[in-house]
């Protein structure tokens, strides 16, 4: 498979992972030209290898670790305007991921990468391993300790329906 046919076949599910790993879809878009670029000049090297969608997922995880470790690019986040609340379930639901996809872009980058190839990609603890260059039980560690910063902010919602009448 040439450069091309790699590209037009995987560069959605690439923008997808970027999408997920940075909470923004223009710096997403920026981080996998950046990848295509890097992956354009050493393709014939990349193609032979065993698993060339890898060693993609390894250079955009590490590209994106790799910006946020330079301090200039550093954003400074303002508080939202809250927005009135309304009755309904839809509007709760929105607001919940909303503040859940907050909490996953506030976690370190490793963290956030292992959740983003754990429940988006639907990767396991050996793949994202390889990916990350690190062992699986690094990988257990960073899904654990992301998740547990997770529940600590963002608690279960119960499961009873208390309140409701008749």
């Amino acid at each position: 498979m040439d450069f091309h046919e790699y590209v037009y076949a995987r560069g959605p599910a690439l923008l997808r992972l970027a999408c997920l790993l940075t909470g923004d879809p223009h710096r997403a878009e920026d981080l996998v030209q950046e990848v295509l670029v890097s992956a354009y000049t050493k393709w014939h090297r990349i193609s032979t290898a065993d698993r060339p969608d890898v060693y993609m997922r390894r250079m955009l995880v590490n590209a994106n670790i790799s910006w946020w470790r330079r301090l200039t690019n550093r954003e400074v986040a303002i508080d939202a305007v809250p927005d009135r609340r309304r009755e309904g379930d839809h509007e709760q639901a929105v607001a919940d991921r909303d503040a859940m996809w907050r909490l996953i872009s506030a976690l370190p980058p490793k963290q956030r990468a292992v959740l983003v190839l754990r429940y988006y990609e639907d990767l396991d603890d050996a793949a994202i391993a390889g990916i990350l260059s690190c062992s699986t039980t690094t990988v257990r560690t960073h899904a654990a300790r992301g998740l547990a910063t997770l529940r600590r902010h963002f608690p279960a919602p119960s499961t009873s329906t208390s309140g409701s009448a008749t």
